[in-house]
């Protein structure tokens, strides 16, 4: 593990004076810094290239070649990376059906690529160096809220106006309906919030604490870090696991919206 603590041991020697408020330590909260690679402005508007979409850039590059490297040679006896892809193909797969029907088939490209580009972020972020686009929620309410606005029109679209019944509980006394009516409304159009800040607040919050423990390794030196260290590498694990599962609770929770829009349950 000598390349955590030298990661954040030379971080600390380069920003601990002007991001660690005098302390030595590093500021946990400077891995979150967007910086401009390549500034640019169109129509006064800033469109700078920056690290987020850097890694967003890298993301898709890598969901594409393993995608392409995994399947060259495909043939019935899947090798390993083969495997891979295709396990991966079937658990979401199975995710649409037991939660949208097959019905929902139809959509199961975009959740597919939703589910790998968002995993494939989260993972990108805990390489040492990285920069994590998911801790940022500019970017997850943007994802969220083009959920939100596609399911929607798909409701729309297929309902037309019934689509509004959804927001009118069934079996409820007529006194109570413009009461239930505006808490269904508030609670869809909240969606997208609760989607995005999800995601966003586990990976923040978990790059927080994975940065503070690494500058408690280094502030304490060999004789007391070692009670750090282990948390820390506990605690690495753990963060892989709040990866996979912030990407899956987003694509089942994509998959229930969509549910919701052509079946309103």
């Amino acid at each position: 593990m000598n390349w955590i603590t030298a990661a954040y041991a030379s971080e600390g020697a380069e920003h601990g004076g002007g991001h660690g408020g005098g302390t030595g330590l590093p500021d946990p909260m400077h891995q979150f810094e967007i910086m401009r690679l390549i500034p640019l402005e169109i129509f006064g508007f800033d469109a700078s290239f920056t690290n987020s979409a850097l890694f967003m850039v890298i993301a898709a590059a890598v969901i594409t070649l393993a995608a392409l490297f995994a399947m060259r040679n495909g043939s019935l006896v899947p090798g390993r990376m083969q495997s891979v892809a295709e396990l991966s193909y079937q658990f979401v797969a199975n995710m649409v059906r037991d939660n949208v029907g097959t019905e929902g088939m139809k959509y199961f490209p975009f959740i597919f690529t939703l589910f790998l580009f968002v995993l494939t972020l989260n993972m990108l972020g805990m390489v040492p160096y990285s920069f994590t686009v998911t801790s940022h929620i500019a970017v997850t309410f943007a994802l969220a809220a083009f959920i939100f606005i596609g399911v929607t029109v798909i409701g729309f679209w297929k309902h037309g106006i019934g689509f509004l019944k959804f927001f009118v509980p069934s079996g409820v006394p007529f006194i109570m309906l413009p009461l239930l009516v505006v808490i269904e409304v508030i609670s869809y159009l909240t969606r997208p919030v609760s989607l995005s800040v999800r995601l966003f607040a586990n990976m923040m919050a978990g790059h927080t604490m994975l940065k503070v423990f690494g500058s408690f390794v280094v502030a304490l030196g060999l004789l007391g870090g070692w009670a750090a260290l282990a948390f820390m590498v506990a605690f690495t694990g753990l963060e892989l696991l709040v990866a996979f599962l912030q990407a899956y609770v987003f694509a089942i929770l994509t998959c229930i919206y969509l549910n919701d829009a052509l079946h309103m349950h």
